[in-house]
């Protein structure tokens, strides 16, 4: 039941407060469960006792590339964390347990690098600093940041570490982390006593004395920082008591919960991409509202060969209330003698809307949407009003409806990341292989079609996009694959068929290994792999006369081509 969940087994390191604030919250979900003028408040206030009861973790963003990593890392020790930009108004300090201060590209000895007011923080909570974060307690609390002499970036070992430190329990002698820098803290504070040290950086971590306030140098977030997930264990669960309650099943019974009280009889409409993200969404609002949930699948006529077929008939198979509407004709015509990327991405949007609008009419009375949306949707549409991260780009599933659309949003997965959404679909029992799908952008083969889009082309596209992800199926390199497509070029190529000359198509493969896509590099397939792809692809898709295999990085280069 979900009031068991409500007074969860408490740890140790929680206050007899907490235990006193866990009571108080269950009788009040009791005394609005039962009075039904009230019913229509509970789903929400369900969540924000959820959420309150919920040791949170506050991560202030400075712009760092890294600052998703510490969330996703956090997240990874069953623990609830929320980025906002370091000048945001929109979080209360006291509704978080711990507070992380992040990287960034500012320097602290820059006039327009970011200040954050930490009086509310500093010392009266849990507080560690990464990299500038870490910089900027030196800087601001009696130390001295200075440019640093030699290069700090990539690799580096722990040289010392303060003995019986218990930030660095279970962490030895030689531990790799991963620097990112090129200031660096020449003098501590004098309240400050040094932790750690690596071969090149002499104040690599320091406390605060009397105070839970630690900053360090190196990311732990990262993957190359060997024991970084253990460093934030310690940060978080020993020292600042912080409460790992934060699980798939805890989020699916609480999410269920809150949909059914929160949307009540109401209908809602979702439009199925066939990705993962939309899949899940989907599953959790059928178990809280059954056939209520209204699911629309267009087929743009630029998805992957059998997909519309394929993907229509596995939701049916999962209960879905799913409409199948086959749209491709107008999508194309749409289409026709489009060559500008920019101009492709809002013919196919615009044209989703307006079919997806269409066939919303035809539902009586629907005032829901419902969306896919995940977390770092949410943070990178954050920069576009103002954070201080780079904008990677804007989301029309953010905030973004059109004014025809008079619908109420719900976002069921809004607060997780692409791995959590992932680990929630298989407590649904949704099929592994649906599950693994890689990502596949919303234009289709709309931007992997490089240069205007035909009927022909798509076709062409399709069959040798089939030939290489059935072969990565067959071979066994699916899984080893974060993301994997093929791109139609714009240009013919000679070749020689028998004794004939060819001028005809130009494909190139692309496979890319990630955690998240935010940074990729290319997947060194086996050669035979290639070679049979490649062979199989000229010889059974006509008009393709020659094969390339794409082996940038991201950066400088992006997944896909357009």
């Amino acid at each position: 039941m979900i009031y068991d969940f409500l007074i969860m087994p408490l740890n140790f390191s929680l206050s007899f407060v907490s235990f006193l604030y866990s009571i108080f919250s269950y009788l009040i979900a009791k005394i609005i469960l039962f009075r039904k003028n009230y019913i229509k408040y509970y789903g929400i206030i369900i969540l924000i006792l959820f959420l309150r009861m919920q040791d949170k973790v506050l991560i202030l963003d400075f712009g760092s590339q890294y600052t998703q990593l510490i969330a996703r890392r956090v997240r990874e020790l069953n623990i609830f964390c929320e980025i906002f930009p370091f000048n945001s108004k929109n979080f209360k300090v006291e509704n978080y347990k711990a507070v992380i201060l992040s990287g960034s590209p500012f320097s602290v000895r820059a006039s327009d690098a970011p200040h954050p007011d930490l009086s509310q923080i500093k010392g009266k909570k849990p507080l560690l600093g990464v990299c500038y974060g870490a910089q900027f307690l030196a800087h601001n609390f009696g130390g001295k940041v200075a440019a640093s002499n030699t290069r700090e970036y990539g690799r580096a070992n722990l040289s010392f570490i303060k003995p019986n430190e218990l930030f660095f329990e279970g962490v030895n002698l030689g531990s790799q982390v991963w620097m990112s820098h090129s200031d660096t803290i020449a003098n501590l504070p004098d309240n400050c006593e040094l932790i750690a040290s690596t071969h090149d950086v002499e104040n690599a971590a320091f406390k605060i004395k009397d105070e839970d306030t630690y900053g360090i140098q190196f990311h732990p977030e990262v993957y190359h920082s060997k024991d970084g997930l253990k460093i934030l264990e310690n940060f978080l669960v020993k020292i600042g008591g912080v409460a790992q309650t934060w699980t798939p099943d805890s989020f699916v019974e609480l999410t269920v919960e809150n949909l059914k009280k929160h949307i009540g009889n109401d209908k809602v409409v979702l439009g199925l991409s066939g990705g993962v993200d939309s899949t899940v969404a989907a599953v959790l609002l059928s178990k809280a509202i059954g056939k209520n949930l209204y699911c629309i699948f267009v087929n743009n006529g630029l998805l992957r060969k059998n997909e519309f077929e394929n993907v229509l008939g596995q939701y049916k198979g999962m209960g879905l209330n799913v409409k199948g509407v086959d749209a491709s004709a107008r999508f194309l015509k749409e289409l026709e003698g489009e060559s500008d990327p920019e101009g492709k991405r809002k013919i196919i949007g615009r044209v989703f809307i307006e079919v997806f609008d269409d066939e919303a009419h035809l539902i009586e009375e629907v005032k829901w949407l419902a969306q896919g949306t995940i977390y770092p949707d949410v943070i990178e549409s954050v920069s576009v009003s103002g954070g201080p991260s780079a904008t990677i780009k804007s989301h029309h599933n953010v905030g973004g409806l059109p004014d025809f659309m008079k619908l109420k949003i719900v976002e069921p997965l809004r607060m997780l990341f692409k791995d959590e959404v992932r680990r929630v679909g298989a407590t649904l029992g949704i099929d592994a292989e649906l599950l693994g799908r890689h990502p596949f952008p919303g234009p289709g083969l709309g931007i992997r079609i490089l240069g205007d889009i035909t009927a022909e082309k798509v076709q062409m596209l399709q069959e040798v996009d089939a030939i290489f992800i059935n072969g990565l199926k067959e071979w066994g390199l699916y899984d080893k694959v974060w993301q994997a497509g093929a791109m139609l070029l714009p240009v013919n190529s000679v070749g020689v068929m028998g004794d004939e000359r060819t001028y005809e198509k130009a494909v190139v493969l692309r496979a890319v290994e990630s955690t998240d896509g935010m940074t990729a590099d290319w997947v060194n397939l086996p050669y035979e792999f290639l070679q049979k792809t490649s062979n199989q692809i000229i010889n059974g898709v006509k008009g393709v006369n020659r094969v390339v295999y794409d082996i940038s990085s991201k950066p400088p280069a992006t997944i896909e081509w357009e």
